[in-house]
């Protein structure tokens, strides 16, 4: 073999070792402080240590956030054994196997014959090596929790969520730097989530591959699923944005459209355009200004606009914004330029953002236009005039109008308010003085902080709008420029009622529609991993319905079956084998299913089942007679079947026969439960308690009552005993026809469960006693 032929051979073969032994560029041990034999615990620990110290979110030092990759990356090779001994057998600090970069690197370096241009093995896979457009955009977890959501209220964000060795993110990445660059102009936001490094926030966004885009509004997501070219993802930011932001204006609505400043509490913003579609610029700016401002677009090159162009002397060639507050026949600023550019619009709506004098409709509105003060070179006052709704008080408010025109300034402001919207604040304000009643009144006000406390002034007598009333403000504003101390009432006040909020059903109602949008889209869009919390929400729905129409089929079949007592007999074995029943239930105190456990309340358990009852624990009493026994504590256990679950409710019966004077006892502390007997009443030792049940706390010494339902009557409970005492009085003289059935006793307990439910939230009328009576 020739000498030269065998030095190639020979430096071929020793190429490999001489890669491996020359140093590394990238070093995952060195990163994370850890020797070759760490184990894998060592290896977490270390990386928690430093992803905690090297967070961009927590460390401020311009080179964290390429240490924090550099240590992510790190982590990521080492807890891996695949990759983990690929790097110790190669030297490998990428994705590759067996030839690695810094191989590649040395044939370059050892020998100029076997030189590639390193332009020919250059892929954009690595982080490294990634696009630097991108960087500004990306987002960590905490980053997007605390800023960009709340942030999706004012804008909408397009985001992508990208990796390394992704093909089809390269693929993309033309059409996504273009359309990012031009939606970032318009005011939209842009972010990017790189799911090698935010693994957390890649799954909270429900990305499962790479390159996802996605759209993010009023912190709800939505999924772009068409093809990535320029014209679909600035349809898809479009179709983001709610429908009725911007309304068409016309010669036949305009005059509407611009009156609505009274009933919206807004200005209104006009734009000429010779544009057919309504430019994504404004519809973005509307979205941001929605609280503050309605919008209304004209297409100036659209028959039925001659009138409105005519009657602002509207350019047609040039795009034109009009701000109109409290009159339509003049706007109360413009705006023309040839090119409508963000900054421009911004600046212009900022400046016009309130009426000239607005209504305080709710606390936040408050808050903006009467800020607290924050030093005496930064006090801002507000004149408040409190008025009502109608023509009586039109004048007078037209006059604090003009003169709120002549007199604004930065440190003033002028608002006006309803007093009977918001009576709180007007009584706080006015005292309710005679003379300012069925009129209006001027008060000077500054918030002196954030828990309601004001300093105020009033004018001493009600505003009429005169020339004299004018005078006086005027020179009360005078004063304040001077002096402070003018305001020399102070007061609190409380927090103002949201006006213009939509009812409960109407946000109940967008909020159905939202959801059933998301499972639509969710049905046609998502894989099966998204599709399964939905799934297991309809199966449980379903299976609760199902397992409820159960039930009641079963109770309305037990209620069909049961009918009165045939005879003497009949009734005493029913009753034996019901007494039966419940002393084999009294002997355990575990519940079973198919069953309540009611145990008799005596002389003997009284004590441990009431007088020393743990803390917190309550007794539920029925109380019957022998008559009434079987019926009633078959009701009992029915109604109270769904309360069984709870550990702190024990249920008992009592007899009436036995224990009336312990009862009567008890009722004399409740209002109008007893009443108290007379020598006339000859009755009142028959008075009828069946059916009465008491919830007795034997810890706090109180009791809530349940007084029965009366037989025909669906309006609710007792609210005396009357009827019973006719019931007596009908027995007494033998008359069967007003003798209760099983199914009228039974209705005495009617609507016990709604009861049982008001006693669990806390919401019962509670009667307390000095000690519990002896239970003879």
């Amino acid at each position: 073999m020739e000498p030269g032929r065998a030095g190639c051979v020979l430096l071929l073969l020793l190429l490999p070792a001489l890669a491996a032994a020359a140093p590394g560029e990238f070093d995952p041990y060195r990163v994370l402080g850890v020797g070759r034999s760490s184990s894998q615990a060592d290896i977490k620990k270390a990386y928690k240590r430093l992803a905690r110290e090297w967070h961009p979110d927590k460390n401020k030092d311009p080179g964290a956030e390429d240490k924090f990759i550099q240590i992510s990356k790190a982590y990521e090779i080492l807890s891996n054994e695949e990759k983990r001994a690929n790097f110790d057998r190669y030297g490998d600090a990428g994705e590759s196997q067996g030839f690695s970069q810094q191989q590649h690197r040395q044939f370059h370096r050892f020998h100029d014959g076997f030189y590639f241009d390193e332009s020919f093995f250059h892929f954009p896979f690595n982080s490294e090596r990634r696009d630097t457009s991108d960087e500004k955009y990306l987002l960590h977890f905490s980053h997007y929790i605390n800023e960009i959501v709340p942030d999706s209220f004012k804008k909408p964000y397009l985001i992508k969520i990208t990796s390394d060795w992704c093909f089809s993110c390269i693929h993309i990445e033309p059409v996504w730097k273009e359309v990012a660059q031009e939606l970032e102009v318009l005011g939209a936001g842009i972010g990017v989530v790189h799911a090698g490094y935010e693994r957390r926030l890649a799954h909270h966004l429900g990305a499962h591959s790479t390159p996802t885009l996605l759209g993010l509004i009023n912190g709800k997501i939505t999924f772009f699923h068409s093809a990535v070219v320029r014209e679909n993802l600035r349809q898809f930011v479009e179709n983001l944005l709610p429908g009725n932001l911007v309304e068409k204006i016309t010669d036949k609505n305009y005059i509407r459209f611009l009156s609505d400043w009274r009933k919206d509490n807004k200005p209104h913003v006009l734009l000429f355009d010779h544009m057919p579609a309504v430019p994504l610029l404004y519809k973005l700016t509307a979205f941001a200004y929605r609280d503050y401002l309605s919008f209304g677009y004209v297409y100036v090159g659209l028959r039925g606009t001659e009138e409105l162009s005519s009657q602002y002397n509207i350019n047609v060639y040039t795009p034109t914004m009009m701000i109109f507050k409290e009159h339509i026949d003049r706007p109360a600023d413009v705006v023309q330029a040839r090119e409508m550019k963000k900054q421009l619009i911004d600046d212009f709506l900022s400046q016009n953002k309130f009426l000239m004098v607005a209504r305080l409709t709710s606390q936040k509105l408050f808050q903006e236009l009467c800020p607290v003060k924050k030093s005496h070179r930064q006090r801002k006052h507000c004149v408040v005039l409190l008025t009502g709704e109608g023509e009586k008080f039109a004048e007078a408010y037209e006059a604090f109008l003009t003169f709120a025109v002549a007199n604004t300034k930065d440190t003033l402001k002028f608002v006006h308010i309803y007093s009977d919207r918001q009576p709180e604040f007007a009584g706080a304000l006015l005292m309710d003085e005679e003379k300012y009643h069925g009129r209006s009144a001027v008060v000077i006000l500054e918030r002196r902080n954030n828990a309601g406390k004001i300093a105020y002034k009033a004018l001493e007598e009600a505003w009429q709008g005169s020339k004299e009333d004018n005078f006086i403000l005027l020179d009360l504003l005078d004063q304040l420029r001077t002096d402070p101390g003018l305001l020399s009432s102070e007061t609190v006040v409380a927090d103002l009622n949201d006006e213009l909020a939509p009812i409960f059903l109407i946000r109940w109602f967008y909020s159905t529609l939202d959801y059933i949008s998301d499972c639509w889209d969710s049905l046609f869009h998502s894989n099966w991993r998204e599709m399964m919390p939905l799934l297991s929400l309809l199966f449980s729905a379903l299976f609760i319905l199902f397992g409820t129409i159960i039930v009641q089929a079963f109770s309305d079949s037990s209620d069909t079956r049961d009918t009165p007592p045939s005879g003497k007999e009949e009734t005493a074995a029913k009753t034996e084998k019901n007494d039966a029943s419940f002393s084999k239930e009294s002997n355990s105190r575990i519940p079973k299913k198919g069953f309540v456990e009611v145990t008799e309340l005596t002389d003997i358990n009284y004590t441990s089942n009431l007088v020393r009852l743990r803390p917190g624990h309550m007794n539920v009493v029925l109380i019957l007679s022998n008559s009434t026994k079987t019926p009633l504590l078959q009701k009992f256990a029915l109604e109270v079947y769904t309360f069984t679950g709870s550990s702190s409710l024990h249920f008992s019966f009592l007899s009436l026969d036995k224990h009336r004077e312990w009862l009567e006892y008890l009722l004399e502390f409740a209002q109008d439960a007893a009443p108290i007997p007379n020598q006339y009443d000859k009755h009142f030792l028959e008075r009828d308690y069946t059916g009465y049940v008491l919830a007795l706390n034997g810890h706090k010494k109180y009791f809530c009552l349940f007084k029965p339902h009366r037989s025909g009557d669906e309006g609710g409970t007792l609210g005396s005993c009357e009827d019973y005492d006719a019931l007596q009085h009908a027995e007494a003289r033998g008359k069967s026809s007003c003798s209760p059935g099983s199914r009228s006793i039974k209705n005495k307990l009617h609507k016990l469960s709604f009861w049982m439910e008001r006693l669990l939230e806390g919401s019962l009328q509670r009667f307390y006693i000095p000690s519990w009576p002896a239970l003879d």
